[in-house]
């Protein structure tokens, strides 16, 4: 297989801000610390070829010397390869070799917003192997999933403002796999796909990985700019656009009913079909969202995502797509490509927490309630500089540093076994460098102590930067 090269423009960009001059850490050892960090994040792909020396150098206006340390000092810890005259390609180190996130005793993951498994998730398991004999006679396979499971779905749809009907819902292995397939069959490469600036950074991936090419709509300070999502529009001829309107991710916040019959009129307007997810739905804190944006759409055109992942528990791996039964047909047809359905374990369990979700997702909000807000009050003793708002849901703060500081910050941090979220995952082009995605969702003890193994990183690197204005997204 021939390995993808990465241009050094382009890796100056996923670099960000990564050089510190008043730091006391020689400047190699930050770039190869910032290098790392793209790599375990998963933006540096795996197999993926690095400019030249002589053109990094260049590109990032630092002396030869310095890029050969840097790339000298990841190969011995085994991140990259290196062959006289072909370059540097990433790899991983073998198991054991180097301290990381797994293997480090006192590790911590602060990059994914997420929670571990509840005892519902035991009982759906339990229920699912029950119920499975009736199944066992056939063959497993079926590319809609099994019937009793899009018909809880659309029940739920149903209640929540949106007439659903079992064929208009298609099982799938997760969101970003429902993505996935439907970029698939609607786009072709070099196409545009419109989504918000910050986003989601898988959605990102997967645009990219269909060839496609993301133009963001930035956010403004509250809600959407949906004059601003009207004139990309207009201006770029999108195929389709990716919306996180209900606990957007990473922000937290949660779309208005005038602007979902808003953005919903503008998608009708133009033709662009508008791929929704919905991942968050389930998790609001203070009051639930608006009918979903598809309860907007007279037209039919709205596709939407949903995801056992954050309602439930990630381990899962299944999602769906709710979309008109045309739609859906024509997915079925393309998933022929990809794979023969969803696990019927899985299905059979997601449709028992569906039937049941009432009994343990009002304690589930509760719980994570009391952990955003206790979070907020170690922030604001521990990190006065950050600025932040309070997510309306979701599992995470957008939080907004005194300066660009996400990714030296996130290295540093990294080298003592916490993995942080910074902004520049969650924009386009290396931006968000001035903010950090903080999850919520750990038990208090365990995210107190994180934050306090932070807090000394956090003062080392800021004592000379002083505050700056606040930027607006």
């Amino acid at each position: 297989m021939s390995s993808r090269r990465f241009g050094s423009q382009s890796l100056q960009r996923l670099l960000g801000h990564w050089q510190q001059p008043t730091s006391r850490t020689p400047l190699w050892r930050q770039l190869a610390d910032a290098l790392r960090l793209l790599i375990l994040d998963g933006r540096l792909a795996v197999d993926s070829r690095l400019p030249g020396e002589r053109e990094l150098a260049t590109t990032l206006a630092v002396s030869r010397t310095t890029i050969a340390s840097a790339l000298a000092h990841l190969r011995d810890e085994g991140f990259l390869e290196s062959r006289h005259g072909s370059g540097s390609r990433v790899i991983l180190p073998q198991s054991g070799s180097v301290p990381t996130l797994s293997t480090a005793g006192n590790a911590l993951d602060l990059s994914t917003a997420a929670l571990s498994a509840g005892p519902h998730i035991h009982q759906a398991y339990t229920h699912a192997l029950n119920a499975m004999a009736p199944w066992l006679s056939q063959t497993g396979y079926g590319q809609l999933g099994v019937l009793p499971l899009r018909e809880a779905i659309a029940a739920r749809y149903c209640e929540r403002g949106l007439p659903t009907h079992a064929d208009e819902v298609m099982i799938v292995n997760g969101a970003v796999s429902g993505l996935a397939l439907v970029l698939r069959l609607l786009t072709g490469p070099g196409d545009r796909v419109v989504v918000e600036n910050p986003t989601y950074p898988l959605a990102i991936a997967a645009i990219q990985g269909s060839s496609c090419r993301p133009v963001g709509v930035s956010l403004p300070q509250n809600g959407w700019d949906s004059d601003g999502f009207a004139a990309t529009l207009a201006q770029t001829a999108p195929r389709l656009a990716y919306l996180m309107p209900d606990f957007h991710n990473p922000t937290g916040r949660c779309m208005d009913s005038a602007t979902r019959e808003t953005i919903a009129a503008i998608a009708a307007r133009t033709r662009t079909t508008l791929v929704v997810d919905e991942t968050m739905v389930d998790l609001w804190y203070d009051a639930p969202p608006p009918p979903p944006l598809a309860a907007f759409d007279a037209q039919g055109s709205v596709i939407t995502l949903g995801s056992t992942g954050k309602s439930f528990w990630g381990g899962l791996r299944l999602g769906w797509i709710r979309a008109s039964s045309r739609t859906i047909a024509a997915l079925v047809q393309t998933r022929d490509t990809l794979d023969l359905g969803s696990p019927l374990l899985e299905q059979l369990a997601t449709q028992w927490l569906m039937e049941n979700a009432q009994t343990f997702l009002p304690d589930h909000r509760r719980v994570l309630k009391t952990r955003r807000d206790r979070c907020a009050l170690l922030l604001r003793e521990h990190f006065p500089q950050w600025q932040f708002q309070m997510p309306e849901g979701g599992l995470s703060f957008w939080v907004e540093l005194p300066d660009r500081l996400a990714t030296p910050f996130a290295a540093r941090a990294e080298s003592t076994g916490i993995h942080l979220g910074p902004g520049t995952r969650f924009g386009l082009s290396g931006a968000f460098e001035r903010y950090l995605r903080m999850p919520f969702a750990l038990e208090p003890t365990t995210l107190e102590h994180a934050l306090l193994r932070l807090k000394p990183l956090w003062m080392a690197l800021n004592q000379h930067h002083p505050q700056v204005k606040r930027s607006v997204v």
